[in-house]
Parts: C-alpha cells; structure tokens; sequence
C-alpha cells in the first residue's frame, strides 16, 4: 500500500461518519479514528510489520484528518497558498544535479510539478493545482516540511 493509497483511505474514512477503521494486511497495519460529531482531532496511526517480528514498529503518525486540504486556499490578499499535502523533506530539484522545478517569478500551469517531497523514502511529486506565477517560495531546500505547510505563494492573475 502506498502513500498516496494511505491519503485516499484516510479522506473516504473521514468522510464516511464512521467512528474507526483498522486494516492489518501481511506487512502494514492501518488505524483510523475518527469523531462522529467531527469535535475532537482525528487521529491516523501506520505500523509497518517487520519481517523478523510480530511486533509492530511506528512508521509515522499522519496528521489529524479534520484538517485535511489538497486544494490551494486563498489567503487574504491575492494571492493563493499552496501546501504540503503531507510530511516529509522539501526538494525543490529532482536531483542535485538538475535545475529547479520553479523559481520566484516562474509561470506555472495546472498541473506542474513544484517540488519533491521526501516520505518514508518515497519521493512525492507535488503538482500545481493552479495557474500562476510563483510569487514566494515559503520553504528552503532539504528541508523538512509538516502536513498543510506553505509551500509557494502563487499569483493567479
């Protein structure tokens, strides 16, 4: 099961009313709780299995799904945020060798990639879910980013 599998449970399970989910396959073992009433913070545990174990080891602990947004949200000036989707390293080249994916003042269409982001050694690329300009870049490169930071600042005028 991968990160992006992970993200999609979490929403369907948020969105179903449902109060907790667990899913224990051969190797991952999937907590979900959640709150009825939607009051108090949600809560996603991933355990990997070991090979040599039948305990399980803590992977990461995702973040509260009440606050879950893919969508960029408008901050209160023009311009719009966009935000990590998940936890991990900020990468904003490929690889060290190549040039970066965007710079301030770099045009950017729906769907560009802006980054990489590192995540239990996946690299997740994050794409633009808006047309723009990039005003500011939040984030330094190599460096470790939460769940809903600012990433970019994008113009969409």
């Amino acid at each position: 099961m991968d990160l992006k599998e992970i993200q999609n449970l979490i929403k369907f399970v948020a969105n179903s009313g449902v109060a907790e989910v667990k899913l224990e396959m051969d190797d991952i073992k999937i907590t979900i709780r959640t709150t009825i009433e939607g009051t108090a913070t949600e809560t996603t545990y991933v355990q990997q299995m070991p090979a040599h174990s039948q305990q399980a080891m803590p992977i990461q602990n995702v973040a509260p799904v009440a606050t879950v947004v893919e969508t960029p949200v408008v901050v209160e000036n023009k311009y719009i945020t966009i935000k990590s989707p998940i936890i991990g390293t900020f990468y904003r080249k490929p690889t060290p060798d190549k040039p970066m994916f965007v710079e301030v003042g770099t045009t950017i269409a729906k769907g560009d990639v802006l980054c990489v982001i590192e995540a239990m050694k996946l690299f997740n690329e994050i794409e633009s879910e808006v047309s723009g300009k990039i005003v500011k870049i939040l984030v330094d490169d190599m460096s470790p980013v939460e769940f809903d930071q600012p990433l970019f600042l994008v113009d969409p005028s």
